[in-house]
């Protein structure tokens, strides 16, 4: 592989992927996945924090439908262009830490071989989300140490709070970053006051959702822990969880190390302790997996699976820059053969499970449901519909296909006294309570109660 060809060799694999993890989910699938849904319905009725989670993957969702609508294939656009830019960021520090961009280039290369980096990529949610700020946070705290700007220390704050505001699990990086800048403060022994910088910028830009979740009750904290399991934990729970835990990331990253042997002519492993290059990817790349890990232990947490998605992002890096002395570029072809094997695979699959199984949410027929329910309420009332009321899934579906766009809500009553109500509203929910206290138009759907409630 000649240098001069590294860049195009690159640009060509994010465009690549990106047509791919674009193209074939829209074309396969008839609905958006749920949490795309979800997202959309959060960002039909944006607020600084949702029930689940905190709010920027809804606000990077509405974004999308101001600028595209309804358009299924934009919310996929939306998911992949988060993922390549991830790898943009990736690849430019590889450069930087490997001096060699054939080493850089493999080190995303294997990335490929991880499914959350291709399957799973087509679901836009709150670990997608994660994962650009993920990578930047990586790449401004390395800025950050060598540098010592100004500029820098402000943009580490800036993203590891979009961070944050994408998922509360964000916060395992930022521990393990920050103990990386512990250990060289006790080494060096000397304080640096730009640290402050990151954190107040952080704690500004987090304010309103702070403020929202003391005026919600820390629900969104609430429900975190609560999928946890862990309130509920039986003692046995604290070795079963961690042992789980570990045999899943071992059937997730299996994929990724074979393709690493594949390049590799011994594995010789050394770590230098004076090599801050070195550090710093343990600190960024293991110690947030070893809190998650010791978060099992102690408080028995069922981890679960896809909340894993952003913390193997400097994986290949790391291996890279540790068996740089081992890698053997003749075996380049190899890898290169088994590389383009994964990469393909996986959308074929992908495609393949999307087409042959029809039970899968993306298999809803959220489209045509909104149609009849579009039809239905023109013949009956002349407003528009403003308003649609019940679950992320059904309700959301509607107020993601429905003309006017409604604005989502799980619950009416608690807000219905600060809604000045110039449009209809729809309920959806159990067909026998809705048909019993609807004061409107009832009709059912997929077993599913839809109320409408206009001006005739």
């Amino acid at each position: 592989m000649k240098k001069k060809n590294i860049p195009f060799i690159f640009n060509l694999f994010l465009l690549t992927h990106l047509l791919i993890w674009t193209l074939i989910p829209f074309l396969s699938n008839k609905n958006l996945p749920l949490d795309v849904i979800e997202a959309l319905a959060w960002g039909s009725n944006l607020d600084w924090g949702f029930e689940k989670h905190p709010p920027l993957s809804a606000f990077f969702s509405e974004f999308f439908f101001q600028l595209f609508g309804s358009q299924d294939w934009a919310y996929y656009l939306l998911s992949q262009m988060f993922i390549i830019f991830s790898f943009v960021a990736i690849f430019k520090l590889a450069k930087e830490f490997l001096q060699n961009e054939t080493h850089a280039l493999i080190s995303v290369f294997l990335l490929e071989g991880i499914y959350f980096y291709n399957f799973t990529t087509p679901e836009f949610n709150v670990n997608i989300c994660q994962i650009p700020f993920w990578t930047l946070t990586v790449y401004y705290s390395w800025q950050s140490f060598k540098n010592d700007k100004i500029y820098n220390w402000i943009l580490l704050g800036l993203f590891a709070a979009l961070g944050f505001l994408s998922k509360y699990l964000f916060i395992y990086l930022l521990v393990g970053l920050l103990f990386f800048f512990i250990f060289y403060l006790k080494k060096n022994k000397k304080f640096n006051f730009k640290y402050f910088i990151p954190i107040i910028v952080f704690l500004l830009v987090l304010t309103p959702h702070l403020i929202w979740l003391v005026e919600n009750d820390y629900k969104t904290i609430t429900y975190g822990l609560k999928r946890t399991g862990f309130e509920s934990s039986a003692p046995l729970n604290h070795f079963f969880y961690p042992i789980k835990f570990i045999f899943k990331q071992i059937s997730i990253l299996l994929p990724f190390f074979l393709l690493l042997g594949l390049i590799l002519k011994n594995f010789k492993f050394k770590i230098d302790q004076r090599d801050k290059k070195s550090i710093f990817l343990i600190f960024a790349t293991l110690a947030p997996i070893l809190l998650m890990f010791t978060t099992s232990i102690i408080f028995a947490a069922n981890i679960r699976t896809m909340w894993m998605t952003p913390f193997y992002l400097f994986f290949g890096l790391f291996f890279i820059y540790h068996f740089k002395k081992s890698i053997n570029l003749n075996y380049l072809k190899r890898f290169m053969f088994s590389f383009l094997f994964i990469f393909i695979l996986s959308p074929v699959a992908y495609l393949y499970i999307s087409i042959s199984k029809d039970n899968k949410r993306t298999d809803y027929p959220g489209k045509e449901i909104a149609y009849l329910v579009q039809n239905r309420w023109d013949k009956n009332f002349v407003n528009n519909i403003a308003i649609v009321v019940g679950d992320e899934w059904v309700a959301g579906n509607l107020s993601y296909h429905l003309q006017s766009r409604p604005k989502w809500f799980n619950n009416l009553e608690p807000k219905i006294k600060n809604l000045k109500l110039s449009g209809g509203v729809i309920y959806v929910g159990n067909a026998i309570i809705l048909k019993s206290v609807c004061p409107g138009e009832f009709g059912s759907i997929k077993k599913q109660g839809i109320c409408m409630i206009g001006v005739r």
